[in-house]
């Protein structure tokens, strides 16, 4: 699938932060309970940012049925990296500070800060979710979902986080755009406790920069 356009770009990147880091359903269960407090949303968020390295597999799809996976790599604080399998020419990497987008296939790249991005919130060393970031937390026989909003993160945009239920391990995520399109990304074969290199997770600025995109 070849991509070059920005518009094209900006959404591979929606789709990895829509990366925190899921069924392919882009909406929230029906029927479930509401619960009244946040606090079993915090408790949720706590043991995932407890989480200080993962890797695994990633489906992802996107708002118009498009399907791609690869693989993932997580370090807290901060750090992410998403390889997209073939044909997808995309590399996401954050090292703490920053985003990039890299398009092999067109020699390409988009630079962002990470603060600007939902990818903050899930890779901060504990996730808050004080004041009215929880918009909304439904409890099913099989999945906890937690539908976060923030506007001087994500605009407009939410984030809809599944879990399971019993061992509060993440399943998947949805992010719904500004234009109201969903991205869901599934994850599987998660291990935790991991040991990466730092190269994993290294962006090399000068070669980055002589790449950003004009359209930037």
């Amino acid at each position: 699938m070849a991509i070059s356009s920005s518009k094209t770009r900006r959404g591979v990147l929606t789709l990895s932060l829509g990366a925190a880091l899921f069924a392919a359903s882009s909406t929230l269960p029906q029927g479930g309970q509401a619960l009244a407090q946040p606090a079993e949303a915090q408790a949720i968020a706590d043991h995932f940012s407890s989480v200080k390295t993962m890797m695994g597999d990633f489906v992802q799809f996107g708002p118009g049925g498009e399907q791609t996976g690869g693989k993932f790599f997580i370090e807290r604080p901060g750090k992410v990296r998403f390889n997209y399998e073939n044909p997808s020419t995309f590399k996401v990497t954050a090292d703490g500070t920053s985003v990039v987008l890299e398009n092999a296939r067109m020699n390409t790249a988009d630079l962002y800060s990470l603060s600007s991005t939902p990818l903050k919130l899930l890779l901060d060393e504990r996730i808050d979710l004080s004041g009215s970031k929880v918009q909304d937390v439904r409890q099913e026989a099989d999945a906890t979902t937690i539908t976060l909003a923030d506007r001087s993160v994500f605009g407009n945009s939410t984030i809809t986080m599944m879990f399971d239920p019993q061992s509060y391990e993440l399943k998947q995520w949805t992010i719904r755009d500004a234009q109201g399109k969903d991205t869901t990304v599934m994850i599987y074969n998660v291990q935790s406790g991991v040991t990466f290199d730092r190269s994993v997770f290294a962006i090399n600025y000068d070669r980055i920069n002589e790449m950003v995109s004009p359209e930037r």
